[in-house]
C-alpha cells in the first residue's frame, strides 16, 4: 500500500503537470502551489523555446503556450536532465502529438533541424575515433564521426521563418551535414544526394573502405562508371575528412 506521503507526492506532481484536471493536495495553500506550477512550467517552456526559436516564432504566444502545456502534461520524459528536454519535446511531436490545423505541415522537420544543433553541440567524442588525413581516405576504414549527422528533409527547413512558410514539399529533398568542428563550433553544410548516399552507406557499414564503398554506390547509381564513382567519392570524402565529418578507427 502506498504511504500517505507517496500519495501526496503523486497528487502534487499530477496537479503541477495538469492543474485543470487534477486537484492540488488539500494541505498545500494555493499561493505556494501557484509558485510551484509556474516554476516547473516556465523552466520547461524556457528550455523548449531556446531550442526551437524558429518554430516558436510561427505561433502566437497563446498557441505556443498551449503546445508546451500539452507536452508538459502528456509526455513522460525518460531523462531527468534539463539538457534532454528538447529531445523529449521532439519525441513528443513525433510519436504522440496529434497535429492541429494551425500547425504547419513542416512542423516535425523544422523541429528536428533545430534540435540537431543542440544534439551535435553536446555529443560526446568517442575514443575509438581518430582524425582521418586526406591521404588516408583511399585505404583507411571509414567512419561517420559521432559529432556529425547526415540529414535530408522534404522541406527547405534552413530557409523557413515567420515570413516564409512553404506550403508544399520540395520536388527533391534538401541534404545537410551538421557537424562540430575542431573549435567545437556547430557547422551546417549543404550537400547533395550523392554525398548523402556516401555518408549513409558509411554510417550503415562503419569501417568500410573506399573500394567497397564505391561498389555499394554503384548499385544505386549504375549510370556512372567505377572510375567516375571512385574519383567523385575520393574528392567528396577528402573534403569531409578535412572537416572531421569522416574519421577512422584509432
Amino acid at each position: 500500500m502506498p504511504s500517505h506521503f507517496t500519495e501526496v507526492q503523486q497528487q502534487f506532481m499530477a496537479h503541477i503537470r495538469d492543474p485543470n484536471h487534477n486537484k492540488k493536495p488539500i494541505n498545500i495553500e494555493e499561493r505556494r502551489m501557484a509558485i510551484y506550477r509556474d516554476l516547473f512550467f516556465n523552466n520547461v517552456e524556457g528550455f523548449v523555446s531556446s531550442a526551437f526559436p524558429v518554430l516558436k516564432s510561427l505561433y502566437t504566444k497563446s498557441g505556443w503556450q498551449n503546445l508546451i502545456r500539452l507536452f508538459f502534461s502528456q509526455h513522460n520524459c525518460k531523462s531527468p536532465y534539463f539538457l534532454d528536454i528538447a529531445g523529449e519535446f521532439l519525441e513528443f511531436l513525433a510519436t504522440s502529438y496529434s497535429k492541429q490545423s494551425t500547425d504547419p505541415d513542416f512542423m516535425l522537420e523544422l523541429a528536428h533541424y533545430e534540435w540537431v544543433e543542440l544534439d551535435v553541440s553536446v555529443a560526446q567524442a568517442q575514443e575509438h575515433e581518430a582524425a582521418l588525413q586526406t591521404n588516408q581516405v583511399t585505404n583507411a576504414g571509414l567512419l561517420l564521426s559521432c559529432l556529425a549527422r547526415n540529414l535530408s528533409y522534404t522541406y527547405p527547413v534552413h530557409t523557413i521563418s515567420k515570413g516564409y512558410q512553404p506550403e508544399s514539399p520540395l520536388t527533391e529533398p534538401c541534404y545537410f551535414v551538421v557537424y562540430r568542428d575542431s573549435d567545437d563550433e556547430v557547422q551546417f553544410l549543404s550537400t547533395n544526394a550523392m554525398t548523402a548516399l556516401l555518408l549513409s552507406i558509411i554510417e550503415a557499414q562503419p569501417g568500410i573502405n573506399l573500394n567497397l564503398l564505391c561498389q555499394e554506390v554503384a548499385r544505386h547509381a549504375p549510370q556512372f562508371s567505377q572510375e567516375q564513382l571512385y574519383q567523385g567519392a575520393l574528392n567528396t570524402l577528402s573534403a569531409m575528412a578535412e572537416r572531421g565529418v569522416i574519421v577512422t578507427k584509432s
